[in-house]
């Protein structure tokens, strides 16, 4: 249940990415504009998550998680009847930002509460898919919607969504108790702040979430240009690069949970670096197919979209064995303070790049502006399997891993 209410919820995740090209020629926009309300969305979403993420260690996660689906529920309703240009939108999208950063991390320590190590990694693949399942249907529902009502339309059909996905939610939490707080001797400082092998595994979610975020913000995009060129009518490119696009994030659903349970066999370092070693070769790779095969591009879009998520879970899996339980909300506010920040900027790098590189052809007939932005997210996603390599050879997260705090 808490799995299909995340679903629900999840349809004002990236909706804005699909009714984005529509909005730029409604509202004039740069690509830099389109990038920083992506960003204004993720400022929001870890103003809340850091802050709401550690009160969860002392305050009831059932009053966080549906007091911020309200939020976000309201606040994505406001962006659809009053959003009317670029200033309006950045303010709307960053308060949507800040409910559903009390959503994904409450129900994240709820699914590890439940689970005990030894199926922990399945569990929470589980719960990250259901939540990849939603971002998917975030780019298809208002997509297909706005391409026949139009873009205002298309988003109060998602906060419709959310609403369902919090009546949902409620017998979830009605008998609810929260585990017993047992305080480490190590403290604050040393399971957070001293914890290296706890911070290794947050700095390679913050790589995870730079490559993850860049993509998924403008992958719809990118199709509607490619389709364009292609020569397509703009209204049905944006209606078919959402579809695509939700298609090809909606894959997470299954790579998420496979990782889940591989991660549990064959150890969480392993499954990480080989499935970020993997993504960051498609992201290298995907922006020089914009004006060559659709069918070559849609190949090797399904790997991209089957690997960009799929080592999110083992992130929160390994975090949640690396840190006491008593601290786990504030390990988990530091994860989202830096992987979010991540998420911020990337989004708005990736348009300054699509500016900054704007008409530049390497090869006759190459477009080089998508090619050079998705190669930002690529060297981001690199630092990952570096990070996993540091945190094998760390002395301390083997006795952590053994329950020798």
């Amino acid at each position: 249940m808490l799995c299909t209410s995340q679903i629900f919820i999840m349809l004002v995740f990236i909706n804005y990415s699909a009714i984005l090209p529509l909005l730029k020629s409604e509202w004039a926009m740069t690509n830099t504009q389109a990038g920083l309300i992506f960003s204004a969305y993720q400022l929001g979403y870890i103003a809340s998550g850091v802050l709401l993420s550690a009160l969860s260690d002392r305050l009831n996660i059932r009053i966080i998680f549906l007091a911020s689906a309200i939020w976000s529920c309201i606040a994505n309703l406001l962006f659809a009847l009053y959003a009317d240009d670029y200033l309006s939108g950045l303010l709307l999208r960053a308060l949507t930002g800040i409910g559903m950063g009390g959503t994904y991390m409450p129900g994240l320590k709820l699914v590890a509460e439940r689970f005990d190590s030894s199926l922990r990694g399945r569990a929470i693949g589980m719960y990250v898919g259901s939540l990849v399942l939603g971002a998917s249907l975030s780019l298809v529902v208002p997509g297909t919607i706005a391409g026949i009502w139009g873009w205002r339309i298309a988003m109060q059909v998602c906060s419709i969504g959310v609403f369902i996905g919090i009546c949902i939610a409620v017998p979830v939490f009605r008998d609810y108790r929260p585990s017993p707080v047992l305080k480490s001797p190590r403290g604050f400082s040393g399971e957070i702040l001293q914890n290296r092998p706890a911070f290794l595994v947050i700095l390679g979610y913050a790589s995870h979430m730079w490559e993850m975020y860049g993509m998924r913000s403008w992958l719809a995009p990118f199709f509607a240009a490619a389709l364009v060129g292609w020569g397509m009518a703009a209204g049905q490119a944006t209606v078919t690069a959402s579809a695509i696009a939700a298609a090809l994030v909606g894959l997470g659903t299954f790579s998420t949970a496979l990782t889940g349970f591989l991660s549990d066999r064959f150890g969480r370092t392993s499954i990480v670096t080989v499935v970020m070693i993997g993504s960051a070769c498609c992201s290298l790779l995907f922006g020089w197919l914009i004006n060559t095969n659709l069918w070559l591009t849609l190949g090797i879009g399904v790997l991209y979209g089957w690997l960009i998520v799929a080592e999110s879970p083992v992130f929160s899996t390994a975090l949640t064995e690396l840190v006491a339980p008593g601290y786990l909300g504030a390990a988990m506010g530091m994860q989202s303070l830096v992987g979010y920040t991540m998420g911020m900027i990337s989004p708005a790098v990736f348009g300054w790049a699509l500016d900054h590189f704007q008409g530049w052809q390497p090869l006759p007939g190459i477009d080089g502006a998508w090619g050079i932005a998705f190669t930002t997210l690529a060297l981001g996603a690199m630092l990952g399997p570096f990070f996993m390599w540091l945190l094998r050879r760390d002395p301390q997260s083997v006795r952590m891993a053994q329950g020798k705090r």
